[in-house]
């Protein structure tokens, strides 16, 4: 009987192929238990995979989150706020404007009383009342109420359907504040109480500003350029009105509604290139059917005082003005 060599390795697929663990060349004792083991591995090098997949995914997380870190300190954006209260947001469907309007018409009917005009003022006044309201609103038929001027001063909501608007009014000639409560709901309007007499606005003080140092050589300078410039100033005419501007420089002037009639003060504070300075004017001003100026006819023109504030640059050794304002403070004597 001849045997078979043990050293023999020449592949034998039908016999042994399916005793080899993959990959070693040594037989697999147990047989198709190979099969098995070679299976999970395939399994967990897929597993492998999965791993390094969700890597990569998190530091793109990582990477991306950083990156709107970065650009929001850059840019300067801030978190978006807070949605607003409800009571904020009740109350700002209160129509501010339309009850600021609606108490401006109360107004007039409610500051004009006359026993003569009672029955009118009752059934105008109905408009502004709920039913059942008193015809009158407290106002017992004697005496007279006369409306100088009103303005809508204010207005404060309390919720979404109740505030009080403030006239600024002169009744009789004196100067009051009327709160007038006014109640709103589904596009309906009415005043829902008795209004309240509150004072008109104090007096305030003035600071008094300390002196400033003049530049006496530039004042008397442009007391004798400045007349000039205002003549031009109340004329309008922009080919005039241009020669004393700064290059660059725009001012409409006032279109013939005012005559210069004289400059009564300057004040010029010592500085460089550029100063503000305070110009005191008289203008004429026309009564209607008259004119003003020198050669005004009809009636005599009235003469009122005005402050303003000019900024004026000096080019080539000569003053130009590059802005026109009011004045916040008085102007002195020259």
């Amino acid at each position: 009987m001849v045997r078979r060599s043990t050293v023999d390795r020449s592949p034998q697929p039908v016999v042994y192929g399916a005793d080899y663990a993959a990959g070693t060349g040594d037989l697999a004792p147990g047989g198709g238990r190979t099969r098995a083991r070679s299976a999970a591995g395939w399994r967990g090098a897929g597993g492998r995979w999965l791993v390094w997949v969700l890597r990569v995914v998190v530091w793109l997380v990582l990477l991306v989150v950083g990156y709107r870190g970065v650009m929001a300190i850059v840019l300067g954006e801030t978190p978006a706020s807070r949605p607003a209260p409800a009571h904020a947001t009740a109350a700002s469907t209160f129509p501010t404007d339309l009850a600021s309007a609606f108490a401006y018409q109360f107004g007039q009917v409610y500051l004009n009383a006359s026993p003569a005009t009672a029955g009118r003022r009752a059934t105008q006044l109905a408009a502004f009342l709920p039913q059942g309201a008193d015809p009158q609103l407290g106002w017992d038929g004697t005496g007279s109420l006369q409306l100088q001027s009103e303005q809508v001063a204010g207005i404060r909501v309390t919720d979404q359907h109740h505030a009080v608007v403030t006239l600024l009014a002169r009744v009789n000639g004196q100067l009051m504040e009327l709160a007038v409560p006014v109640y709103y709901s589904a596009g309906a309007l009415t005043v829902s109480g008795e209004p309240a007499w509150l004072p008109a606005p104090p007096r305030a003080t003035v600071p008094t500003a300390s002196p400033a140092n003049t530049d006496a050589a530039t004042q008397a300078e442009l007391m004798s350029q400045l007349p000039a410039f205002f003549q031009a100033y109340a004329s309008g005419n922009q080919v005039t009105l241009g020669r004393f501007l700064a290059p660059g420089t725009q001012v409409t002037g006032l279109g013939g509604a005012a005559a210069f009639g004289s400059l009564t003060g300057v004040i010029v504070p010592n500085g460089g290139a550029t100063r503000h300075v305070v110009a005191t004017v008289v203008w004429r001003i026309p009564v209607p059917g008259g004119t003003a100026g020198p050669a005004a006819k009809g009636p005599p023109s009235a003469g009122l005082e005005m402050s303003y504030a000019l900024t004026i640059v000096k080019v080539s050794g000569s003053w130009y003005v590059s802005h026109v304002a009011a004045s916040l403070q008085a102007a002195g004597p020259p």
